[in-house]
Order: C-alpha cells, then sequence, then structure tokens
C-alpha cells in the first residue's frame, strides 16, 4: 500500500485504471460517491462499463480505506484486482472537489471493435524500457496529446501532434504502416491510453506492439535520474500540473487562461502577464479583447438609438456631423467673400 506521507506533503495521490466488466457501473457511482466524500477525499473517478480510471487525493488513512474498498468484495466484486494503481504525494490538496462521472468509456478513442480487457500489447517493464527504446528497428509513439508531449517525453520518441486521444486513429492511419513498422513501443502517463492504443494496433493488423507497464510514471518512480531517458517533466492532471523523478512536484504552472502547461521558459516569455496570458494563447486573448471592445461600442450604438441619441460610433451619427462641418465651413467662406478687400488683408 501506500508509504506515510513525508511531513511536507501531508496528501496521498492515488492514480488507477482497470479495464473490466463494470456494466453495472450506474449502480455502483453513487455508492462510491458517498465513500469518497465520507472521508474527506477529492479527485475524480470516471466509471464506464469498460472499467474504472481517475486520480484523487486525501489523508494516508483516507486513501488506504479507498484502496482497500476498491480491491475488496464490496460492490466492485474484487473485479478490480490487478488494477494499475500509482500513489504520491502533494504538499497541498491537488482537487477542489470530488466527483464520480458515469461515460460510455474511460478512456475515450472511439473505436467500438477495441476491447482492452480481452486484448492488448505486450507490457514492458520500467527497468526494461531504455533497452527496447534504444533499438533501431523499434518505432517509439507518445501517445499523450501534444500540450503534454512539450512538457516533456522520450528521446526518439514520435509526437503524433494530436489534441484528443480519438484523433490518436487519425495519427496511425496517416504515419504508421503495419508492413513497414513492424515494432511500436508506446508510453502515455500512467498506461491506460497505451493499453487502449496497442489493442487498436492489434486489431488494424500490427503485429508486435509493445507498451511501457504503468507509464511514464511507473518509469520515474523506479529508474534512477542517472539512467533516464525522458527529458523534462510528465503532465498530470491535477494542480500539482507535473512530476519529474521519483514522483516528485515539478516546475511547470498553468496558464490561468488557457490551462495550458508553462515551463520557466514560457514563464520569461514577453507573452506571458500572470492570470491573463501566455505564449500558447496570447495571440488568441488579444482577438478575444478587440472583439469585446468592438461588440461593447457596437451595444452602446444600440443602446443610443432605443434612446433616439445618436451615438458616437453610429454611421449616421457620423455623416450628419460631416454634412453640418460642411454647411458651416460654407457659411464661413461666404462672410469672408463679403468683407472688404483692405479688411481682410488687415486681418480685422
Amino acid at each position: 500500500m501506500t508509504a506515510d506521507a513525508p511531513a511536507a506533503a501531508p496528501f496521498t495521490v492515488m492514480a488507477l485504471y482497470k479495464f473490466a466488466d463494470l456494466s453495472d457501473a450506474g449502480a455502483i457511482r453513487p455508492q462510491l460517491a458517498a465513500f469518497c466524500c465520507a472521508r474527506g477525499i477529492r479527485g475524480t473517478l470516471i466509471l464506464a462499463p469498460e472499467g474504472i480510471n481517475g486520480t484523487v487525493a486525501g489523508t494516508d488513512a483516507a486513501i488506504a480505506a479507498l484502496h482497500g474498498y476498491l480491491l475488496a468484495d464490496g460492490p466492485f466484486g474484487r473485479r478490480l484486482a490487478g488494477a494499475e494503481i500509482k500513489f504520491s504525494h502533494a504538499r497541498e490538496m491537488p482537487f477542489l472537489r470530488m466527483k464520480v462521472r458515469l461515460k460510455s468509456e474511460i478512456v475515450t478513442l472511439r473505436a467500438p471493435h477495441v476491447n482492452p480487457a480481452r486484448t492488448v500489447g505486450t507490457y514492458v517493464e520500467p527497468g526494461d524500457w531504455n533497452d527496447l527504446i534504444a533499438r533501431d528497428d523499434v518505432v517509439v509513439v507518445d501517445t499523450r496529446n501534444d500540450y503534454e508531449v512539450g512538457l516533456g517525453t522520450f528521446r526518439r520518441a514520435l509526437d503524433p501532434r494530436t489534441r484528443t486521444f480519438t484523433a490518436f486513429k487519425d495519427f496511425v492511419s496517416r504515419e504508421l504502416d503495419p508492413a513497414r513498422d513492424r515494432k511500436i513501443a508506446m508510453f502515455c502517463t500512467g498506461g491506460i491510453r497505451c493499453e487502449k492504443a496497442s489493442a487498436y494496433l492489434l486489431a488494424e493488423g500490427f503485429s508486435q506492439v509493445f507498451h511501457l507497464k504503468g507509464g511514464i510514471l511507473a518509469y520515474l518512480e523506479q529508474v534512477p535520474a542517472g539512467e533516464s531517458r525522458f527529458d523534462g517533466e510528465c503532465f498530470v492532471f491535477d494542480e500539482r500540473v507535473s512530476v519529474g523523478h521519483g514522483l516528485a512536484q515539478g516546475e511547470a504552472s498553468l496558464c490561468r487562461a488557457c490551462r495550458h502547461p508553462l515551463t520557466a521558459a514560457d514563464r520569461a516569455d514577453p507573452a506571458f502577464v500572470e492570470g491573463v496570458s501566455c505564449p500558447h494563447c496570447a495571440a488568441e486573448v488579444e482577438a478575444e479583447a478587440k472583439r469585446s471592445r468592438v461588440a461593447e461600442r457596437q451595444r452602446q450604438v444600440e443602446l443610443a438609438r432605443l434612446r433616439g441619441l445618436a451615438h458616437l460610433g453610429d454611421d449616421a451619427a457620423r455623416a450628419a456631423r460631416r454634412r453640418k462641418a460642411a454647411k458651416e465651413a460654407a457659411k464661413d467662406a461666404a462672410r469672408e467673400a463679403a468683407r472688404p478687400a483692405c479688411r481682410r488683408r488687415a486681418g480685422s
């Protein structure tokens, strides 16, 4: 189970997933939510007919109780035995509330013919991963999304440049070929996306598919930093933002405008304004601000029209002002022409 949380990091974080038959997920949901809330646990757990996935945090005692509840006979009936579970610690509570969500998939790929509970690729232990990805005949693929890859990844890994996991299918059809890419090694944060991705590749005709057991989190936990082939930090979906070797909390932060993870270089960029924008969203934020200003100006025009007034921004009002100015200029010219020539020369 968990090791006692260090005094400086009193919260225990548990990340878990398991592909299993949970056709009764709807009935389990309220029981699981009540159990967590009664113990002050926060985070998100996703239940679906294909299994469970999520990350939660609480005191060490509360998380230990939840761990036992999930694996005991109770509502899950030991169906979660062998679940992939990772423990780490946080200095502050990394979640705002407790949510237990019911979904059609615990990780969304939208490939109904894929069932990771029946068929997945070959698991590779973290201690064996370096040797595998160093081989020239192995294609290394990061199955995570672009903002996660940008914070850290394994050397030589292909970046699918996806924004959602469902787009991984497009990457496969566009960039991978079962006749050419005989051996593929995949990884993700905790292993869940790789299980589904490996099942998908096998269904698409790829024959030798490997994936990192326990994902990057297991690798960072077990492989010494001096032997690591992982560069950067691993993005995590909570307020810690990232973790490094030993699963220690990383240095990354989140842009509060677009929720993109930020490195130290991002925060040093002139486009970064705390709570307002970052290099990843500054252009969009500025465009939105401009749209807001234009919208507000038009709103004032409409309000002025409703009140029977001419607004400074109203085209009709501007035209009227131009006509009035032209008339005044014509009158001034006529008066000037009518004055005696000597008075015009004297400037009187």
